[in-house]
């Protein structure tokens, strides 16, 4: 799917809204999050990705807490936290979950952090691994779902 795969940093509102359109799809009505849950204080201020199919039509999202927001996650100002990553039932097994990781990852270095945090999904173990995150404490709930910390050195 790469090629006639567009991804970009939400600029603007409508950018956003495609971003939260995907969260609400996957988390809220797919995993059944409580809607409250999904979205927090930290959408404000955080770098989000969009994923989109060259005609326009939204794949899915991600998004890069830096600075303070990413402290209060990961305890070091030089490592930001990657959330919410969320790809469409009909883009999944497509690549473009490795293309948001990937352009999520970009950003943070392009902000000078050397690594990235992210509480991932039991079920979403493999998939992170494979981009080379590693798994650290123990398993825990999010939304009622069992999470576990990684991180990837940059």
């Amino acid at each position: 799917m790469s090629d006639g795969l567009v991804l970009r940093v939400a600029e603007d509102t409508t950018d956003r809204e495609a971003c939260f359109a995907v969260r609400k799809e996957v988390f809220v009505v797919e995993q059944s999050v409580p809607e409250d849950l999904e979205y927090d204080a930290y959408d404000a201020d955080a770098l989000h990705v969009l994923a989109l199919r060259a005609d326009g039509t939204p794949l899915g999202t991600g998004r890069l807490l830096h600075g303070e927001a990413a402290v209060a996650r990961t305890g070091d100002p030089l490592v930001g936290s990657l959330g919410r990553l969320a790809v469409t039932r009909e883009a999944r097994g497509l690549g473009v979950g490795v293309a948001l990781v990937r352009a999520i990852e970009d950003a943070a270095r392009a902000r000078g952090l050397v690594a990235v945090d992210l509480h991932a999904q039991t079920h979403a173990l493999g998939f992170y691994e494979r981009l080379g995150y590693v798994a650290y404490g123990p398993e825990f709930p999010d939304a009622g779902i069992p999470h576990r910390s990684m991180r990837r050195a940059l």
